[in-house]
């Protein structure tokens, strides 16, 4: 025996099936809360109208998620032609540092006070 899945979208509003290709999932922001909701095309509209006035008024904002990815992550240094010029410096000071592979901190650290 088959089993067949059917998934339907519904109007939250007011439960009319949506077919493929009709009405579409709102994303709204309030008091720091994301939401979604499936609208037909006419709840969406009425929704956006509703909500105008304010959006007129009101200023974009970021929602900080790359502010606090970026702030949350150390920061990567780039570029082998830096590695190299770290490697030199670290061996012309007697520092062990090998050809390849990762530079420990504290060569790295010496590098950038000394830079």
């Amino acid at each position: 025996m088959a089993r067949k899945i059917v998934h339907q979208l519904v109007d939250d509003l007011d439960g009319t099936v949506l077919e493929v290709g009709e009405g579409e999932t709102v994303l709204f922001s309030l008091d720091g809360v994301a939401y979604e909701i499936d609208l037909t095309v006419d709840n969406a509209t009425e929704f956006r109208d509703t909500l105008s006035r304010y959006v007129d008024a009101a200023r974009t904002v970021s929602t900080g998620r790359a502010a606090e990815s970026a702030a949350s992550r150390k920061r990567r240094r780039t570029g082998q032609a830096d590695y190299t010029a770290v490697r030199q410096w670290a061996k012309e000071r007697g520092m062990s540092v090998s050809e390849r592979g990762r530079i420990p901190a504290s060569v790295m650290e010496a590098y950038e006070a000394a830079h």
